[in-house]
């Protein structure tokens, strides 16, 4: 049968490969697979409430009280919220026929990277169309059609640490290449294996950014695992995964691994099988090896327990017919039942989802590279975070904040020094922001700015720069010099975000002639009242989505301590809160999950001025606070304290929204009202 070929790229240079097979094999003979893209829960409600006859900006309101989590229902206090009566029929037929077409197909979309490649031309056997993208064509079957029909799927993957690790290594060697005995060029295949120190940052679970280990069940296995070795790290990568939970094979493989259970083999053909991972089957290569070897399977007859593993969500029957034949065959061999039983209950495991060794063991070796990186380069590990977005769990500002807990000194964007990209700027621990986290800024206008500074190398103040611009006709905008007021890039010249406002409102909307210019900041100079420091900090995050002056739970942390929350600062000191201690913390959310596996719970990870600490939200709590969970940015939580080696949570038992109070904040200032 055709190999299954997945290749990961990176996620900047995908359209590059893309583009080279196509160029390689000719668009009649390589197209993408399509996808049928069918109704989920707001593009059902979308569509229906505008077939109904709602206004656009009622379908909208709808559309964002729901949840993934929470499919189609909305609370007759939720709508009452958006100002729609519950009871309206018309509101009542968009939600019911909204769930009744969940599922049902919407249209043709392109794979996200399936590449069929034929010898013959595709015409002949499926029909080829454009795509809306330009330069791509796809063909109109999806996945499923290929794999009937036999015909090779090649996916071209997209990997945004490939790219991190790539960028990452090159300021490295820009650092390096500048500092006397620098030594080579460092590259992925000649970064120093199994260096303790790495894993001694990942035994505490201070992986933020790193590949893979960063997830708060990942944040939460490490410390119990320990990894000291590669192939720890590939046993994380596979073992935090639905199959080898739905299978019980979690807790049985922490259990040996610290000695506190045997592991037993029946003989040692099992031992050779399971050996390696204590007699946990935890790979799709040793549930197979285990069909061949302990139950009489042919070769060809595990490939096919492979793909009914694959296939268990559309075909469950399939994995039914090899249950029996593994029995029988494990029995016929000498085996007790109750081994068979687990061994098949184990396999199930994989139908959820399984993980190929060899897949584990390439993404261990991304996981390894990333966190030998950020331990001996967090400035240049978090510039390369931060050129690589969007990716992983964290948004820029608590990329940030990690970095600096990790003795990064963080520089403000600024229009004499910064660049589109981050960049280290005068040592190996000092990070420039650059333009490129500025929302709404293009690159091709930073790429004006830095043509401009590089020519002129500094100007004295913005009409200078301005004037400049207009005479080279490099098409600066007025637009991009609010943008960068705005993120306060003008301090070099000696102004704060209002006053640079200011002066870019008085700008003319051309050069005045050579003859006539004079700098105009004398003209339009006048005495602007400061913001205060939470107008400034609230006006960052608008900008660039993040703030070196302070955190937003620090302005309202005496309204936080009279309501007997601490920070997860202290919550994290071992001595103060025993285990189950009733605690209060408040924070951003950050990171929401509801893993499969996890029976309703959700998991939040919340962070305030101090650190970032994880939330575990029980099926109950969620129903009676998901409002506030799914719609709040801010969250104080009541509940009991829970602790895994460095990582610690709340178990909440009563949730509070914040955002009200914040907003006050913002708006006015906490130093000219009393909100307490």
């Amino acid at each position: 049968e055709p190999p299954d070929i997945d290749v990961d790229f990176e996620h900047e240079r995908r359209e590059e490969v893309i583009q080279y097979i196509y160029e390689r094999f000719g668009r009649e003979r390589a197209g993408l697979t399509c996808a049928v893209t069918t109704y989920r829960y707001r593009s059902a409600v979308r569509d229906v409430g505008k077939a109904l006859g709602l206004s656009l900006q009622v379908v909208d309101a709808l559309a964002k009280l729901i949840h993934r989590w929470t499919a189609c229902t909305i609370t007759a206090e939720e709508l009452r919220t958006i100002g729609v009566d519950p009871n309206d029929r018309t509101i009542q037929k968009v939600l019911a026929l909204s769930n009744e077409l969940l599922g049902f197909p919407r249209h043709l979309t392109q794979h996200v990277g399936g590449f069929i490649i034929s010898e013959k031309p595709l015409c002949e056997t499926v029909p080829i169309l454009n795509t809306s993208m330009d330069g791509r064509t796809m063909i109109e079957w999806d996945k499923d059609d290929i794999d009937a029909l036999g015909m090779m799927k090649i996916d071209i993957l997209a990997l945004g640490m490939l790219t991190c690790i790539r960028k990452a290594l090159s300021l490295i060697n820009d650092t390096r290449g500048s500092l006397p005995g620098g030594g080579p060029p460092l590259e992925l295949h000649t970064i120093p294996p199994e260096d303790p120190a790495v894993y001694d940052m990942v035994c505490k679970a201070d992986t933020i950014g790193v590949f893979q280990i960063e997830s708060r069940a990942q944040m939460s296995m490490l410390p119990r695992l320990k990894p000291r070795c590669f192939y720890d790290l590939v046993i994380e990568v596979a073992i935090v995964r639905p199959g080898p939970i739905q299978g019980n094979m979690v807790h049985p493989y922490l259990r040996r691994r610290n000695g506190l259970e045997t592991p037993h083999y029946p003989d040692a053909r099992a031992a050779a099988v399971l050996g390696k991972t204590l007699g946990v089957p935890l790979f799709q290569e040793q549930a197979m090896r285990l069909a061949i070897m302990l139950a009489n399977f042919t070769p060809g007859e595990s490939e096919q327990l492979r793909r009914a593993m694959a296939a268990w969500k559309r075909d469950k029957g399939k994995i039914a017919e090899f249950q029996t034949r593994i029995i029988a065959g494990m029995c016929a061999n000498g085996y007790s039942q109750e081994f068979a039983q687990s061994c098949v209950q184990q396999i199930k495991g994989f139908s959820e989802y399984g993980f190929p060794e060899s897949h584990a063991a390439s993404f261990a070796l991304l996981v390894y590279a990333s966190a030998w990186i950020k331990r001996h380069y967090p400035a240049h590990f978090a510039a390369a975070l931060l050129n690589s977005q969007p990716m992983g769990f964290y948004a820029p500002s608590q990329i940030i904040s990690d970095a600096r807990d990790h003795g990064t000194t963080v520089l403000p964007i600024d229009i004499h020094a910064s660049h589109w990209d981050c960049m280290i700027e005068g040592g190996p621990t000092r990070l420039r922001l650059g333009m490129r986290l500025i929302k709404g800024l293009s690159e091709q206008q930073a790429s004006i700015l830095e043509r401009l500074i590089q020519e002129q190398r500094e100007f004295a103040s913005i009409q200078a720069l301005w004037s400049y611009a207009q005479r080279k006709r490099y098409g600066l905008r007025k637009a991009t010099l609010e943008l960068l007021a705005r993120a306060d890039a003008f301090r070099s010249m000696n102004l704060m975000s209002r006053d640079a406002l200011w002066q870019i409102h008085a700008l003319p909307p051309e050069v005045l002639p050579l003859d006539s210019y004079e700098d105009l900041s004398q003209r339009t100079a006048v005495s602007l009242t400061q913001r205060s420091a939470q107008e400034e900090m609230f006006a960052d995050y608008s900008t660039t989505g993040l703030s070196l002056r302070g955190h937003p739970l620090q302005f309202i942390r005496s309204h936080l301590t009279k309501r007997g929350a601490v920070t997860t600062a202290a919550l994290r000191e071992p001595k103060r809160f025993r285990p189950k201690a009733a605690v209060a913390v408040a924070g951003l959310a950050i990171v929401r999950q509801r893993p499969g596996t996890a029976k309703g719970v959700v998991f939040i990870t919340i962070e305030d001025e101090t650190g970032i600490a994880n939330l575990i939200i029980r099926p109950e709590v969620f129903e009676q606070y998901r409002t506030i969970i799914l719609m709040s940015s801010a969250i104080l939580a009541f509940g009991e304290l829970e602790r895994v080696g460095e990582v610690v949570y709340v178990s909440a038992t009563r949730l509070e929204s914040l955002d009200a109070l914040a907003l006050e904040v913002q708006r006015d200032g906490i130093t000219s009202r009393s909100y307490l």
